[in-house]
């Protein structure tokens, strides 16, 4: 399938670049010329084990390319994901969504025929919702399905988390893009990796209901660890003897 990566940055560039690596076509691009520059030069701009030679096997395979230049890859695309950052405002801490609604433009303005538009970047529930409202408003004669598919990548290991994941969440509205999305982690579905399908909604809200949690686990643990140095216990053995039960988990 031909894809399109939207942003050039952690996510952006470790998906793309594993997409290729299942044998997709696949242009990454970013706005950043310098960052395009120095890709194309094979130079990465983040540290993330083994991407500098996945990146590298690629680009000579042809499978990926980088390209400042939205609209003659997005009219070609099968599939459009938009991973942009979305940094918190100062002083209320809502996300920036300035990005990702800037891209949705650019991408109704160019594409052609069928496209699944998909969200990577993380972003509060309902966004999916902006995003096509966006598309429908800026060109409506665009066919497109808009899709959530968040990214659970853990720095040091993402490509492993990528290649196998504990889970791969695809919230839609449109049946088509069921297909669509099937056929781009093909090579993961067919090693009967854990595709959950939802509501584009719920989708989104597990991304965030698991950040919550992971953030509420380490904040838990760290408690227990001042109590530990408080009574003369020994924290890891007490997460070990916790999290041996399995509603709770390491």
């Amino acid at each position: 399938m031909k894809i399109v990566m939207i942003g050039s940055g952690y996510v952006g560039l470790v998906s793309g670049t594993c997409f290729a690596d299942f044998g997709h076509d696949v242009v990454c691009m970013d706005k950043a010329v310098e960052k395009i520059a120095a890709l194309e030069r094979g130079e990465i701009p983040i540290y993330e084990p083994g991407l500098e030679a996945l990146v590298d096997g690629n680009v000579k395979a042809g499978r990926l390319t980088f390209s400042t230049e939205l609209a003659g890859p997005v009219a070609e695309a099968d599939v459009v994901f938009i991973a942009v950052g979305t940094p918190s405002r100062r002083g209320d801490g809502h996300a920036d969504l300035s990005y990702v609604y800037a891209a949705a433009r650019e991408i109704a303005a160019a594409v052609t025929g069928f496209t699944v538009v998909v969200t990577k970047s993380t972003v509060p529930v309902g966004t999916g919702d902006e995003v096509e409202r966006i598309i429908r408003e800026t060109n409506p004669a665009a066919d497109v399905a808009v899709v959530s598919n968040p990214e659970f990548l853990r720095e040091g290991a993402a490509i492993d988390d990528f290649k196998r994941p504990d889970r791969i969440v695809i919230g839609y509205e449109d049946e088509r893009a069921r297909e669509v999305m099937t056929e781009v982690y093909r090579p993961l579905y067919l090693n009967q990796a854990p595709l959950l399908f939802t509501k584009r909604r719920t989708s989104e809200l597990i991304k965030y209901a698991g950040n919550a949690f992971l953030a509420m686990k380490i904040t838990f643990i760290n408690e227990i660890a001042d109590l530990c140095e408080k009574v003369g216990a020994d924290v890891q053995q007490v997460a070990r003897g916790i999290g041996l039960d399995g509603r709770i988990g390491a």
